[in-house]
């Protein structure tokens, strides 16, 4: 496919959206894509090939207008790949073109993975949701909470534990931050070790103890540490490090080549670099590809890097019920419990707005007349912060990808807005179908 770069026409490459989708693939990616992508024709799964056009056109707005530098996109409909598509330029200050097999850093788009390994574990039977997590974080047994009344603060005890449900939903009140804290000198040296970096999570997360949660555990929501000790929590149970893990549990098994906690030497050329908006909200380089020396610190709220095609495959066995080319990790009633909503009524999920709700690792619709994003109820996924998002309609059997690389992404509404110029891709009846929401059916 030829690349053409002009002043106002930026680098495109689009795979998937027209009859020779798969040649396309093939061509531009190697036999990685055409082997591990299931394309197919919009029309084929009931959309529009010619409205699908329009999510390229979307992006390459933002790129004329210099708001982000490039972005790649993925639409799959009925397990089937009907836009794959790179837009602009991976380094631009290097000229390079950005690709579909790009690496992007994941950010918190690492929490939904690391929560379907606890889930994992939870299918073995060696712990139930309410089980507290001291039983294996034993520093947390009697933890103390930060009560707050105006300008006055005390410690007191919890009451009730902590459990692995609070974590999952981030409803746990727990914090690796000690800003704020009300921590002695002591105690805040000894929780931040005293400067220096941590070797391992689970050393961090045992000193954070002395830190008091922000409330009393399952009484809010609140965005921060939790998937930490989630990933903490799969590291005491199983006995093998977050990231061994996932790359024997989820990832090999998955087909997922190109996700890491730390990016081979010999990938980085494939890594996308990262921008931020100057005061004219223009895009400006904020680092650019690099190699890093491999890290024994693997959090759970962040860390991984992937290529599209590889969170794709993950995306697919959650919307499957737990299941991708004959491999199980998750039986179907597991993942309904994981995107059905466990924090009732009353909890804001300020993060992605109102209209929502969370469940064990993932974002919930809950009220598409207040949501943001044009998904039907039960939709579910989650997005990081420099500007990756997920998404999968169970309604319209439908999931959405697309990755950016620019912090401070908010002020453009681009992710909310990308449901919106996918959805109306949507051409199909549903006069002959029976939609389920979370697994359960729906009535027209």
């Amino acid at each position: 496919m030829t690349i053409k770069n002009t002043r106002r026409r930026i680098p495109r490459l689009t795979v998937g959206v027209i009859c020779l989708a798969v040649a396309v693939a093939a061509t531009s990616l190697g036999p990685r894509a055409a082997e591990d992508l299931p394309m197919a024709t919009p029309e084929s799964v009931g959309m529009s090939s010619e409205r699908l056009e329009r999510v390229d056109e979307y992006f390459q707005r933002f790129i004329d207008d210099n708001q982000i530098v490039g972005a790649v996109t993925l639409v799959a409909r009925k397990g089937k790949v009907v836009h794959h598509a790179a837009l602009g330029w991976k380094h631009k200050e290097a000229n390079v073109a950005m690709t579909t097999d790009t690496i992007f850093g994941l950010a918190s788009m690492t929490k939904p993975i690391v929560s379907t390994a606890l889930m994992m574990l939870f299918e073995e039977g060696r712990f139930r949701l309410d089980d507290p997590i001291a039983d294996w974080i034993p520093e947390y047994k009697d933890h103390m909470v930060l009560e707050t009344n105006g300008p006055n603060q005390r410690r007191v005890m919890e009451v009730r534990p902590i459990t692995i449900r609070h974590v999952l939903t981030h409803t746990s009140g727990l914090t690796l931050n000690a800003n704020g804290a009300g921590l002695s000198a002591e105690d805040r040296r000894f929780v931040t070790n005293d400067g220096e970096p941590f070797a391992t999570l689970g050393e961090r997360v045992a000193r954070a103890a002395r830190i008091p949660a922000a409330f009393h555990p399952g009484d809010h929501w609140q965005y921060g540490s939790s998937t930490d000790y989630v990933a903490v929590l799969v590291e005491k149970i199983s006995g093998m490090t977050i990231d061994a893990f996932l790359r024997e549990r989820i990832f090999e098994p998955l087909g997922m080549h190109d996700i890491f906690y730390n990016v081979p030497r010999e990938k980085v050329d494939r890594v996308a670099a990262v921008y931020r908006p100057n005061g004219d909200g223009q895009a400006e380089l904020s680092r650019a590809p690099q190699f890093r020396e491999p890290t024994t610190y693997f959090s759970g709220v962040a860390g991984l890097s992937a290529a599209p095609a590889d969170y794709f495959r993950f995306a697919q066995m959650i919307a499957n019920g737990g299941e991708l080319d004959g491999v199980r990790l998750l039986g179907r009633m597991t993942v309904d419990l994981m995107i059905s909503n466990q924090i009732g009524a009353g909890k804001d999920v300020y993060i992605r707005g109102p209209g929502y709700g969370f469940g064990l690792g993932f974002g919930i619709v809950t009220d598409p007349a207040q949501s943001y994003d044009a998904l039907s109820p039960g939709s579910y996924g989650w997005g990081g912060a420099f500007g990756t998002l997920y998404w999968a309609d169970p309604v319209e059997d439908l999931i959405g990808l697309m990755f950016i690389q620019l912090p401070g992404h908010g002020p453009l509404n681009i992710r909310q807005r990308f449901t919106n110029v996918v959805t109306q891709a949507v051409i199909d009846s549903v006069a002959d179908q029976r939609p389920t929401v979370q697994g359960y059916a729906t009535p027209h």
